[in-house]
């Protein structure tokens, strides 16, 4: 039983390991946004 835990366990450890490596090789395309400027409103400032 106690086995059978540990060959779960290191498999999953091994999956992580794995997509670790995967992504820092092969890593994802950055997705392009615009940038959004605030615009100053005067409508509100204390004179």
């Amino acid at each position: 039983m106690f086995r059978i835990f540990l060959i779960v366990v290191g498999l999953g450890i091994l999956a992580a390991l794995g997509g670790a490596i995967y992504v820092g090789l092969f890593p994802p395309n950055p997705q392009p946004h615009s940038v959004e400027k605030t615009i100053p409103n005067d409508k509100f400032q204390v004179r």
